[in-house]
């Protein structure tokens, strides 16, 4: 990994289109350097069924989320979600509601 001189975050690779070369750019600042390498390792995490399932179980037990009554659970009819807002994916424009029923045995997800 290579750090920011500037503010000490992660640089990232970018593209110099123009000049058809690799950098390394601060997202925080307006940083930027010339790469010592010009290869890129993506490290994808593919998770388990069973850590997805922990996920979700740690979202019902975590009380600072937000709760609501006004939902009904499809799969079990229970009318208690923990509901929150993500971007499905890093282009989309706008924000989608994930709900996650409350009931232990149950813990359907679903998105409005």
């Amino acid at each position: 990994m290579i750090f920011c001189k500037e503010c000490n975050n992660i640089l990232y690779p970018k593209e110099d289109k123009e000049q058809r070369k690799l950098l390394y750019a601060c997202r925080n600042c307006d940083h930027s350097e010339d790469a010592r390498h010009s290869c890129v390792f993506r490290n994808e995490v593919k998770h388990t069924e069973a850590e997805q399932t922990q996920v979700v179980a740690d979202l019902t037990a975590d009380m600072a989320l937000p709760r609501t009554k006004g939902v009904k659970c499809a799969k079990c009819g229970h009318d208690e979600a923990v509901f929150l807002q993500a971007a499905i994916t890093s282009n989309s424009e706008g924000m989608t509601l994930f709900f996650v029923c409350c009931n232990p045995k149950c813990q359907h997800r679903w998105r409005d």
